[in-house]
C-alpha cells in the first residue's frame, strides 16, 4: 500500500500472511535475508518474531507486516488504510 500521502513515518506498507507462526517466521527471515544480501539493506527494527503471528520489518521508507491469518484478519490493516492505493502482488511459484 502506498501510504505517502496519509503518513510521515513510512512510504509503503507490505501486507503478507503465512498460515502458520512457523511459516510467518520463515518469511520475515527470507525477506531480511534476500533484502540484506541482495540490496544491501537492513532492517532498522524488527518486532513479533518471538510469537510469530505478526512480525514487523521496519525498514523505514517501507513496513512489511506478515501475519498468521488469524492475526490478519483480527488487525484488519487492509481495512484501515483503505484510502491507500494498493498493488496486489501474486505469491512466487
Amino acid at each position: 500500500m502506498d501510504v505517502r500521502e496519509l503518513v510521515t513515518y513510512t512510504d509503503y506498507l507490505v501486507v503478507c500472511s503465512g498460515q502458520t507462526p512457523r511459516q510467518v517466521a520463515a518469511i520475515a527471515d527470507e525477506v531480511r535475508f534476500t533484502l540484506k544480501n541482495e540490496h544491501g539493506v537492513i532492517a532498522h527494527r524488527v518486532d513479533g518474531e518471538a510469537q510469530a503471528d505478526w512480525v514487523l520489518i521496519d525498514l523505514l521508507d517501507l513496513v512489511v507486516h506478515v501475519f498468521t491469518p488469524e492475526a490478519r484478519e483480527f488487525y484488519r490493516l487492509e481495512r484501515v488504510w483503505h484510502d491507500a492505493p494498493r498493488e496486489e502482488v501474486a505469491a512466487a511459484s
